[in-house]
This record gives structure tokens, sequence and C-alpha cells, in this order.
């Protein structure tokens, strides 16, 4: 069974920039990423989503400050967030691009002055 473990959130005024990171204990080869999030109250959205050579897809309200990479060799997924806003404030998720694997932990981002 795959694992999907995130790191990297954090607490981070407006502005703000972090980087998260996703370790999938299988292969990603082959298979389309996404990250997601879920702020409270809210259902989970998909964020940003990357195929296997490369090209991305963003939220709108992420474009031009969100971005995500691969490292197939690790079995890693990145998202980069610049400029980062209060109503980016959520629990970050990755998974593949149809979200069939099991969860993880996720990642808490919370962007507050």
């Amino acid at each position: 069974q795959v694992q999907l473990v995130e790191s990297g959130g954090g607490l981070v005024q407006p502005g703000g920039s972090l980087r998260l990171s996703c370790t999938v204990s299988g292969t990603i080869f082959g298979i389309y990423m996404a990250w997601y999030r879920q702020a409270p109250g809210k259902q989970r959205e998909l964020v940003a989503r990357i195929t296997t050579n490369g090209n991305t897809n963003y939220l709108d309200s992420v474009k031009g400050r969100f971005t995500i990479s691969r490292d197939n060799v690790k079995g890693a997924v990145y998202l980069h967030m610049d400029s980062l806003k209060p109503e980016d404030t959520a629990v970050y998720y990755c998974n593949n691009h149809a979200s069939t694997w099991s969860w993880g932990q996720g990642t808490q981002v919370t962007v507050s002055s």
C-alpha cells in the first residue's frame, strides 16, 4: 500500500513563502501527481497537478503564486508557495491526480499576521 508523507507546512505571515514536500513510498513514474488542500469547514480541493512530462495545472486562485514540481527518482512531489494569503490557510495533502491512494496526514499551512 502506497504511503504519503507531507511536510514543510507552518505559520507564515501574509506575503510569505513555504515549500511543501511529499514523499511517496511507491514509484511515481508514469503517474500524474497533485496537491490538494482542505480548509476548515470546506471540502478538499485540487490545488495543482503535474503530469508525467512536467506539464502543470493550477487552481485559478493560486496561479502565478504556486509552483508544483516532481522528482521521479526520489519519489517526491513539491509545492512552492509564494505571496501567501490568509485564504491559503488549510491542511495540504498530496496524492495521485485521481486521489485513489489513502490520504496521508497532511501538513498544516497557516497564513496569519
